[in-house]
């Protein structure tokens, strides 16, 4: 199959117009270098409000999606690409856009019967003056201290932590600032072990140990500013525990392709599940790439088993079709 996916015309789409279009567009030069370095008919798109135009001028066989936040990971650009008849990495439009909302994630991963951390929602319509009056006339019922989060936002942006009344307005003014929706989470204090999933199975996993309080956008892509723990330091009967959560958190989502799935280990040795990633970063300083090395396999080749994924599904939808 390597063999035919060098024959292929291959896209990165990077960029776009979410807050985290910079690290999106790490991701995609770090791709691009690989890809092209390992004799690959590659090219790099910035998925601007002409990504549609671009991608019919190239023709492309195959789409590499390194799009965080956004459009680009919620399902959007995933549903152009399905109009397009284009094959793409990663997950279809509805998981994509489930995994991006973290409200939606909690209730499902629930229901699958997966642990996850305390919540409530706040949604705002209104100024700012309006959200000193809703933090006194609707305090979460949720013990100190607090995450509070974008209900629809990727890398820690806009995340902070809570640990009395007086962050409280200001926590969600940040969180408000990306969106209509926040969330107040309780803050698990543990181990944060981050699985990578390849094509449905699991690939491995690392343990963030960052110098901060908790892994924020600063830790996440500041080098030196976190600790990886490769394999994550925890019992071998906790850490296949926690893998198969991941695997399940996953499925129940409808992931396809490489994912990561974000879990914490408390101190009383219970395993809450967080999010999962559809997009993972493919930085210097991202997991999966540091999780496949551990795995053994090289940054290349967790591409390339990405885009031999995305063609083969494309090939069975296409024969299915044909039926």
């Amino acid at each position: 199959m390597k063999e035919e996916l060098s024959e292929k015309k291959i896209a990165v789409l990077a960029g776009g117009l979410s807050s985290e279009r910079e690290i999106s567009l790490k991701s995609g030069m770090a791709v691009f270098n690989a890809l092209k370095d390992g004799g690959y008919n590659v090219w790099l798109i910035d998925a601007d409000l002409e990504v549609a135009v671009k991608l019919m001028s190239l023709e492309p066989d195959v789409v590499l999606t390194a799009l965080h936040g956004g459009w680009g990971e919620n399902g959007s650009v995933q549903g152009m690409l399905e109009v397009m008849g284009m094959a793409y990495t990663g997950s279809g439009v509805l998981a994509s856009a489930l995994a991006m909302d973290k409200v939606m994630c909690k209730y499902l991963f629930g229901r699958a019967g997966l642990s996850v951390p305390p919540f409530e929602t706040i949604e705002f319509n209104g100024s700012e003056v309006s959200v000193a009056a809703m933090c006194r006339q609707n305090r979460p019922a949720i013990a100190f201290p607090w995450i509070i989060k974008p209900a629809q936002e990727g890398s820690s942006v806009g995340i902070s932590i809570v640990k009395s009344d007086l962050d409280y307005a200001r926590a969600l003014r940040e969180a408000f600032s990306y969106g209509n929706k926040a969330i107040v989470e309780k803050f698990i204090k543990g181990k944060e072990i981050q699985i990578g999933i390849v094509n449905g199975k699991v690939l491995g996993g690392v343990e963030i140990r960052p110098s901060g309080e908790f892994y924020d956008y600063k830790s996440k892509y500041t080098s030196g500013m976190t600790n990886y723990i490769l394999p994550p330091d925890v019992n071998p009967g906790i850490y296949d525990k926690i893998g198969e959560m991941s695997v399940k958190a996953y499925d129940c989502l409808g992931c396809k392709g490489a994912a990561r799935v974000d879990t914490i280990l408390s101190e009383d040795g219970d395993v809450y599940v967080l999010e999962v990633n559809t997009v993972p970063g493919m930085t210097e300083t991202s997991l999966l790439p540091k999780i496949a090395e551990g795995a053994g396999m090289s940054f290349l080749e967790l591409l390339e088993e990405m885009l031999i994924d995305a063609i083969l599904r494309k090939n069975n939808q296409v024969m299915s079709a044909a039926l």
